[in-house]
């Protein structure tokens, strides 16, 4: 999907603050709602949305500890893997990743006691390099990336 200025305008808008309300957005980009909402659907229809989600606090939630994990599996069945991490609700990212390891792992985490069960199950795939967080210096706060209007494709 090519994404024009509007696109654009509306993404930024969006991922300043996800509920704002369409008419608040309208007026911010001298449109309507109705026609911004019917952009916010293109936009989730073709996927350059794919979901909108809260940001929890984990530490007031009771999850005082952030472990990076680096996996260096043992074995070639990275299917057993995948949904041994899909299945771990305090595994909250996971990436293949190149270079160094193979996965790597985000786990918020509410003790010690369980981050080392959680580790002695992760033993069964490979073994692992463990780093806790010790200050969350920008969390969340990802800013949208730089994005530019796409120009209009001519047909030849």
């Amino acid at each position: 999907m090519q994404l024009d200025s509007i696109d654009v305008q509306i993404l930024q808008a969006l991922s300043e603050h996800s509920r704002i309300q369409w008419k608040d957005l309208g007026e911010r980009i001298h449109m309507t709602g109705q026609a911004v909402g019917a952009r916010i659907k293109k936009l989730e229809d073709s996927g350059v949305i794919k979901a909108y989600s809260l940001i929890l606090d984990e530490v007031k939630l009771g999850f005082p500890y952030t472990a990076f994990v680096i996996i260096y599996m043992k074995t070639t069945d990275h299917d057993a893997f995948v949904r041994f991490v899909n299945e771990r609700s305090e595994i909250t990212e996971a990436h293949r990743i190149s270079g160094e390891g193979c996965y790597h792992l985000t786990l918020k985490i509410e003790s010690q006691e369980r981050l080392n069960a959680c580790l002695d199950q992760l033993l069964h795939y490979g073994n692992y390099n463990v780093n806790l967080s010790i200050k969350t210096v920008k969390d969340h706060g990802r800013p949208m990336p730089q994005l530019s209007p796409q120009p209009a494709q001519t047909e030849t």
